[in-house]
């Protein structure tokens, strides 16, 4: 497979970062690496200096198959500046997924025709389980993960690579991949800053597999009008805070932006026969305070049932949408 372009590089990176719901500033030209990015949701910022190479096996007999590297190009060092976070990053375009190295362990000039390893069967972990460290045998901890994982890797990114300090946070993390439904007072780790890590890892991984099996089941379409274009997110009827809450499908409905804030405050909502509701004292309420403007294209642009998904187990449960209703202040 053609190996991708800086620019195509920085197009994946801010796509991953777009997906999480995040936005980007551009600090540096879309031609200049290493790339620098300012991200940022609400009062949350990070200032990013990237260098990112394609992920590659090398060739040659004499490397083990399972390797695969990032061959270093174009600078002589990693250049890091206090209030920036320093990414080392590889893509692997076969699977779609990054392996994230730690700044710390290639520090100081850079030898001839430099390159930093990461095993194939780590990338694999990240497919098809989001996120993957991985022990590299010489105290270092490279860090494999899909796209929709970035803006965590960028969160907590001394803390992950870490993780390997201690032989049993990688099997804790281990058991996170595969059960991230653990409660947080289960996992077995004292320090406060791994542990912290590793139950921001856990919400991580639970979040992303409910966002994926419900924009999935709708088709990556507002269950309420039908828009896609990358701008719907997985909505909980019964909402998280609440004790009753769930991860499964059935509790989750795929909507726009738009209408996410308006089944959250009320003013719409899915009965459970699964027509679509508009408040009518919410309307009122705003028209009391001139704020009903564009009220009647919002009410058109509704659909009369929401968009089901094909398999019935994967529609939301009954109990559930009652439930939400009560929670949200509609009357049965």
């Amino acid at each position: 497979m053609p190996r991708l372009s800086k620019e195509q590089l920085l197009n994946v990176l801010v796509r991953g970062i777009s997906d999480s719901g995040w936005s980007v500033l551009y600090l540096s030209g879309a031609r200049e690496h290493p790339f620098r990015l300012q991200v940022y949701s609400g009062n949350e910022s990070y200032h990013l200096r990237i260098y990112i190479w394609n992920l590659t096996h090398g060739g040659g007999e004499a490397r083990p198959q399972n390797e695969y590297r990032i061959q270093i190009t174009g600078i002589t060092s990693f250049y890091q500046v206090p209030g920036e976070r320093t990414l080392i990053l590889g893509w692997y375009d076969d699977l779609d997924v990054f392996a994230g190295f730690d700044v710390r362990r290639h520090r100081g000039v850079l030898g001839k025709s430099p390159s930093i390893q990461i095993r194939r069967d780590c990338l694999q972990t990240a497919y098809t389980s989001e996120f993957a460290p991985c022990d590299k045998g010489n105290q270092e901890i490279a860090i494999a993960f899909r796209p929709d994982f970035l803006v965590e890797y960028i969160r907590d990114l001394e803390a992950l690579h870490d993780l390997g300090q201690h032989s049993s946070d990688l099997a804790v993390i281990g058991n996170l991949i595969q059960h991230p439904e653990i409660n947080d007072e289960d996992i077995p780790v004292t320090d406060y800053e791994r542990r912290t890590a590793i139950i921001s890892v856990r919400k991580k991984l639970r979040d992303m597999s409910f966002r994926r099996r419900v924009l999935t089941v709708y088709n990556f379409q507002c269950a309420v009008c039908g828009i896609q274009l990358k701008l719907v997110d997985a909505a909980h009827i019964v909402p998280v805070v609440h004790e009753n809450s769930t991860d499964e499908t059935r509790n989750g409905l795929a909507l726009c932006a738009l209408h996410h804030r308006a089944y959250d405050q009320g003013l719409i909502t899915i009965w459970d026969d699964y027509s679509v509701r508009l408040s009518e004292s919410k309307v009122e309420g705003l028209r009391r305070i001139s704020r009903d403007g564009g009220i009647v294209s919002f009410r058109d642009n509704l659909r009369p049932m929401i968009i089901l998904p094909p398999a019935i187990s994967d529609r939301p449960h009954i109990d559930y949408i009652r439930l939400g209703n009560q929670i949200r202040g509609w009357q049965q």
